[in-house]
């Protein structure tokens, strides 16, 4: 196995720190940084491992991955890209960051690989999407993936793909929250309990996701099968597209995508 850097063990950071030591990754070979010394502390505690300052994490790990905010990386790689050398590879989990912008910083050479995760890898049930950057081979794919798989699921995207996969499942499982939340209010206003309303769009919701992805079923058959003629499903779908619901999310997720854009080039 691999010594693992974690740099800027946030959010993001610790879903990948906490994934790894679920998955019986030796607590030895998981470094980590932090900005606060509690916040390190709180690392240690929780998942015995070292918490060392940016410059002995790149020291004493085979594979760094740099979690830190995007409005962060330049500064960070700035003072970390000259202490990596080529053969270490780098791994951003930074949103709307092209791989681009950390070969700059870097030893020429050196192998970049771009991953979105989202936050469903907190129970192992993340989709991740990894992207070979200049110099990465299918070696170093092979690596991240290994990394990754114990969250959830991966895939290889072109990385030419990535401000839509950030766009559709980096920011998906918010989508999905504030569907839930307006349905919940829905089922208020018909007269439920909150809790029961709650349960009931959960519970349908697991369920939903489940057949879609063991049936192989295309979304549209699945939907039709619950729509009779002349029903209250076909009613409800009557007020979702005069709303325009379809068109609001193909919106949504093309404001995402070229947020995730904007980012890339006020970091550049």
């Amino acid at each position: 196995m691999y010594t693992v850097a974690v740099i800027g063990a946030g959010k993001i950071g610790e879903v990948l720190l906490s994934g790894l030591v679920k998955a019986g990754w030796p607590v030895d070979q998981i470094v980590a940084t932090a900005r606060r010394e509690e916040r390190a502390e709180q690392l240690r505690n929780r998942y015995g491992i070292r918490v060392l300052d940016n410059a002995e994490a790149v020291a004493a790990a085979d594979v760094v991955a740099i979690a830190v905010k995007p409005q962060d990386a330049g500064a960070l790689m700035a003072e970390l890209g000259p202490q990596i050398p080529a053969g270490k590879l780098v791994i951003s989990l930074c949103a709307g960051l092209p791989t681009g912008f950390f070969t700059k910083w870097l030893a020429d050479g050196t192998p970049v690989v771009r991953v979105m995760t989202n936050t469903p890898a907190l129970v192992d049930e993340a989709m991740t999407a990894i992207s070979a950057g200049p110099h990465a081979t299918a070696h170093h794919l092979g690596i991240a993936e290994e990394l990754f798989s114990p969250l959830g699921r991966t895939i290889r995207v072109p990385e030419s793909q990535q401000d839509a996969v950030t766009a559709l499942s980096g920011s998906g499982p918010a989508y999905f929250y504030f569907l839930v939340e307006a349905m919940t209010d829905a089922g208020i206003l018909l007269g439920l309990p909150r809790q029961v309303a709650h349960d009931l769009i959960v519970q349908t919701a697991i369920g939903s996701a489940i057949m879609l992805r063991d049936s192989g079923e295309h979304p549209v058959k699945l939907r039709e099968a619950v729509t009779s003629p002349a029903g209250t499903t076909i009613s409800a779908i009557r007020e979702l597209e005069n709303h325009g619901v379809r068109a609001a999310f193909l919106a949504a997720l093309e404001a995402a995508r070229d947020r995730a854009k904007e980012i890339a080039d006020q970091a550049s």
